[in-house]
């Protein structure tokens, strides 16, 4: 049971950076989920999957998987690419392609 400790990138449906700041640390699957022939929903029998811790920074992730003996990987968050722009660039003369109606 292999323990995966990341941090979360935004939703698609926020603007904002709630929720990405804490390290979460969960368990990988161990078993593919089936459909359930009588209804259609997914079951698993892994009930790690569950299983969802969150911490305050990456070290203390890492502490607890270490204390239990859990194998885990750690998943290094990317950083955005910042384009920072100006509404006035938009009408800049030294524009790539002129600015038309």
């Amino acid at each position: 049971m292999l323990a995966r400790i990341f941090r979360p990138a935004k939703t698609a449906m926020q603007s904002g950076k709630a929720k990405t700041k804490d390290w979460i640390l969960e368990f990988a699957p161990a078993s593919a989920r089936k459909a359930d022939p009588l209804m259609g929903w997914t079951q698993s029998t892994d009930m790690d999957g569950q299983i969802r811790l969150t911490f305050d920074n990456r070290d203390e992730a890492v502490a607890y998987a270490q204390k239990h003996g859990l194998p885990f990987q750690l998943i290094e968050p990317k950083t955005p690419k910042r384009i920072i722009k100006a509404y006035a660039d938009n009408f800049a003369t030294n524009r790539k392609f002129p600015w038309t109606h």
